[in-house]
Formats: C-alpha cells, sequence, structure tokens
C-alpha cells in the first residue's frame, strides 16, 4: 500500500481569495486557542496560587510566546497535514512543487519564510494574485504550491502506485513518443 507522504497531488492552483479566507479562518483558530491556552494557565495558577495572573498585551514575554505559537500553528498544521484548519475547511492544501506531499523539512522552511511575506507591506504575497502558480514568497523559498485538493488525489493503477504528472504546467513542446 503506498503511504500518504509517496503520493502525487494534481490539480488547480489555489487562488488569492480561497488562501486569503483559509488564512482568516487560521488566525480565528490560532488567536482564539492562544487565548483560551492563556486563559487556562492563569485559571490553573489562580487555583494553585490563590493570587490572580493577568497578562498584559504590550510585554514583551507574552508577544514572543505568541509570535512562537503562530509558527508552531502554521508548521507543525504543514508538516503533519499539508494544511491547517482553515485549508481543510476551504479544500486547499500545500504540496510540493512537484505535486507529491509536503515533508516536515520542507514545511519547516515554508514557516520560517512566513513571516517574510508580510513585510514591506505584504509585497510577499503579491505572487498569489500576479504569478502563474499564485505563489507567494515563502512558496517560492520552500519550493511549495498551494492547490485545491477535493477529488483530486492522484489516479492509481493497478497495483496502487499512482502515475499521472503531479501539476499542470506550461505546454509541452516536445514530440510525443511514435508521433
Amino acid at each position: 500500500m503506498t503511504s500518504q507522504r509517496s503520493l502525487s497531488y494534481q490539480g488547480h492552483y489555489a487562488g488569492a481569495v480561497s488562501r486569503l479566507l483559509s488564512f482568516a479562518v487560521d488566525l480565528a483558530v490560532s488567536v482564539g486557542a492562544f487565548s483560551l491556552g492563556l486563559a487556562a494557565i492563569s485559571y490553573g495558577a489562580q487555583i494553585i496560587t490563590g493570587n490572580l495572573v493577568s497578562w498584559n498585551r504590550s510585554s514583551g514575554v507574552v508577544v514572543g510566546i505568541f509570535a512562537v505559537w503562530e509558527l508552531a500553528y502554521f508548521g507543525c498544521s504543514w508538516a503533519t497535514s499539508g494544511r491547517t484548519a482553515g485549508m481543510a475547511l476551504f479544500g486547499i492544501r500545500v504540496v510540493r512543487g512537484d505535486g507529491t506531499a509536503l515533508e516536515p523539512g520542507r514545511a519547516a522552511i515554508r514557516t520560517i519564510a512566513f513571516p517574510f511575506s508580510f513585510l514591506f507591506c505584504c509585497l510577499g504575497l503579491f505572487g498569489i494574485v500576479l504569478g502563474r502558480e499564485n505563489r507567494a514568497l515563502h512558496d517560492v523559498i520552500a519550493g511549495t504550491v498551494v492547490i485545491y485538493e477535493w477529488g483530486i488525489r492522484a489516479p492509481r493503477a493497478r497495483g496502487g502506485s499512482p502515475n499521472p504528472p503531479a501539476l499542470p504546467g506550461p505546454p509541452s513542446t516536445a514530440p510525443e513518443a511514435g508521433a
């Protein structure tokens, strides 16, 4: 049986609206989870110590913990399943440029490069709207693409091995074999 990591995906590149909406959902999920985590820590500390614990949003420690949390949320999601909760909701997935499943090392590179797409008025995101493959700066750095995944798993030949080309590319100019 073929493992999930060895499957090759094919489909259309995800558009800007799908990616933006999935990112908005992910921010809501991750900020909500972070807030619940802080509340749980505060409540637990209050029960144990009897003192009220509060968090200051302008504290460098809280901002640093939040930044690490966001990177962990996106990085772990991409490394384990190739998608976040928002991406799953909108039917999109991160894959390698050749259409194969994203491996943890490439997910880590994408995660580290992710914040750079938001620098300088989000210039790193213009490739999603302007590029042929709808790739942001972090996609280019990590060698990844985001595709629609609903119903596009690679068809399998008998015996279970994937066999189609991974993603749409430029038209081939090479003559076909036997022609």
